[in-house]
């Protein structure tokens, strides 16, 4: 909608648009674009422009000799050069119009549509624009890429999620056709806490029963929490107690796991409500249920270590009690469904730190004779060595 007596200084075009509010120490100043010429500007300058004559004369020309026709041709040249802008530049001539919460959730709901249309996951597109929704409210303007980048620069966040937003903003800015000079972040690779298995289990039995079962089924299998919540009731095999992944995320393997009674009890006492074992609900409902109890458990049994216990945590300690059963890195990194033993390796130096280098050999030795003996002992990790006079010798790693 244009604004009725308003007209621009540069051309006298009144296609003049409002364009934003400038914030000023003596108060707030309106700014206009004029949709012809592409010129902005302010209540300031239309006042000093009142006082002399607009730069109307600049195109107008009334008995015109012969030079001044051939500045007015240059003058309408240069007006039709303004209006060939691409749509890129007039977007980015408006930068400096700061959004507003309205706008923002349009640009947001247009940024994921636009990410879901390229294919990629529903997690990436949740965490990308959720990181741009944490930078606006943090005060950065979408529009500005040095505002954001000096928002993310204040953060006291990790150079890993520094990191990701920088991706989800330059992602941002690919969509409207514009670029940026992105800050670099070094993101160091740390080595996981890896807690005890007293730990993991105290922290289980101190939750509900469907996180317990959630919590349990990433303990045996090593599963991300992402993965673990699309897991379908059709996926298991209650009879063989066989667990299948087929939807793996971060371009995984599919894989299956054979996994414990226990674990196929805790799934069985669950209501089927949904497809999905644990519902159709977003994981961070699941996430903050399981901070809620950590919590409480952490100050109830006076163990702070319990607080650095994360879903991805029990991935980690799968891992390394894999690694060190077997040593066999390979069998770990199909375990978890890497696509590159690089990142696999990480577990070997954990394993060693844990449980040092003298415990590769040392082994606790069980001896069965009936098959209830035999089962019990299967199933809490032993392996079967040889049969001798009737006995059956057993071993697990230290």
């Amino acid at each position: 909608m244009t604004n009725a007596g308003i007209t621009c200084p540069e051309c006298g075009s009144k296609k003049v648009w409002k364009d934003g509010v400038r914030y000023t120490k003596y108060g707030e100043v309106q700014r206009y674009l004029c949709r012809s010429c592409g010129y902005r500007f302010s209540e300031t300058q239309l006042r000093k422009c009142s006082n002399r004559k607009t730069s109307n004369n600049f195109y107008r020309q009334v008995c015109a000799p012969a030079n001044g026709a051939k500045n007015l041709a240059k003058a309408k040249a240069v007006l039709a050069l303004r209006e060939k802008t691409s749509k890129s530049e007039r977007w980015a001539a408006g930068a400096t119009k700061k959004l507003n919460d309205a706008e923002v959730k349009g640009k947001l709901f247009e940024f994921a549509w636009w990410m879901k249309k390229q294919g990629y996951a529903e997690e990436t597109i949740r965490c990308y624009t959720t990181c741009l929704k944490v930078l606006y409210f943090r005060g950065a303007d979408l529009n500005d890429p040095e505002s954001v980048k000096g928002i993310i620069a204040r953060q006291k966040w990790s150079n890993a999620r520094k990191c990701n937003a920088v991706k989800a903003y330059t992602l941002f800015l690919k969509m409207h056709g514009r670029r940026w000079d992105p800050p670099k972040y070094r993101v160091t690779r740390k080595l996981p806490f890896i807690p005890t298995e007293q730990e993991i289990d105290t922290l289980i039995a101190g939750c509900g029963k469907k996180l317990a079962a959630f919590l349990q089924l990433l303990k045996e299998t090593g599963m991300r929490a992402g993965e673990a919540k699309r897991i379908r009731w059709t996926d298991i095999d209650f009879e063989r107690r066989i667990i299948t992944l087929n939807e793996p995320e971060k371009g995984g393997k599919p894989r299956m796991w054979k996994v414990s009674a226990k674990l196929i009890g805790m799934l069985n006492a669950l209501p089927r409500k949904s497809e999905r074992v644990f519902g159709d609900g977003p994981i961070n409902s699941l996430k903050g249920t399981f901070l809620r109890a950590r919590k409480r458990l952490a100050a109830k049994l006076q163990n702070p270590r319990l607080l650095k216990i994360s879903f991805h945590t029990l991935r980690h300690w799968r891992a390394t009690m894999e690694y060190h059963r077997t040593k066999d890195i390979i069998h770990v990194k199909e375990f978890l469904g890497h696509k590159d033993v690089k990142n696999t390796e990480i577990y070997i130096t954990v394993e060693r730190v844990i449980f040092g280098e003298s415990s590769a050999d040392e082994f606790h030795v069980k001896v069965a004779k009936t098959p209830e003996e035999i089962k019990q002992l299967l199933e809490v990790g032993y392996d079967f060595i040889c049969e001798k006079d009737g006995l059956l010798f057993f071993r697990k790693r230290k």
